[in-house]
């Protein structure tokens, strides 16, 4: 009988405020009385807006919590951005259904290039390539270890290396 048994529709008062093109995917109660809904556009996490999949920089399910690590942009450079690490957020998701898979199907599917790089004065720097919903091509980024030095003119170096790998002839 369990084949049969569908979950409850998300509360209208709960869902969140939707693009004209975004569809949800999966839901989950948190233990705030809130929910995490997952769309084909990215994450809402209870009393966020929306984060794409290209900006979850890391999420680690436990079992019972999920923990997404978000990354923001902190500066520009030739043709990329770059960004750094923001506050971990914890959700205790009282019945996870598809959400963790569908968190990590979307952040994996949304990167299409990613190399970790040493730079000559220590530290190191990864390139990474990301498709992003409702935007042609790819947008790229990189990120600096911490406590690495920035060098712009080496990174440029790199981001243009990895384009030219990854642009059709």
């Amino acid at each position: 009988m369990a084949l049969f048994r569908r979950k409850p529709k998300l509360p209208a008062d709960q869902r969140p405020a939707l693009e004209p093109d975004e569809r949800i995917l999966a839901w989950a109660p948190t233990s705030d009385a809130g929910v995490v809904v997952a769309t084909n556009r990215g994450l809402w996490l209870p009393g966020l807006h929306r984060m794409g999949w290209h900006e979850v920089h890391k999420a680690v399910w436990s079992g019972r919590e999920l923990v997404v690590t978000p990354a923001a942009v902190v500066g520009e450079g030739a043709g990329y951005t770059v960004v750094a690490d923001q506050p971990i957020l914890s959700t205790l998701l009282l019945d996870p259904g598809d959400v963790p898979d569908q968190v990590r199907a979307r952040v994996t599917r949304s990167v299409a290039y990613t190399e970790h790089h040493p730079l000559p004065e220590g530290g190191g720097v990864r390139v990474v390539a990301r498709r992003v919903s409702g935007v042609d091509g790819l947008t790229w980024t990189v990120r600096y270890d911490p406590g690495t030095p920035k060098d712009e003119a080496t990174v440029d170096d790199l981001v243009a290396a990895a384009r030219a790998t990854t642009t059709p002839a």
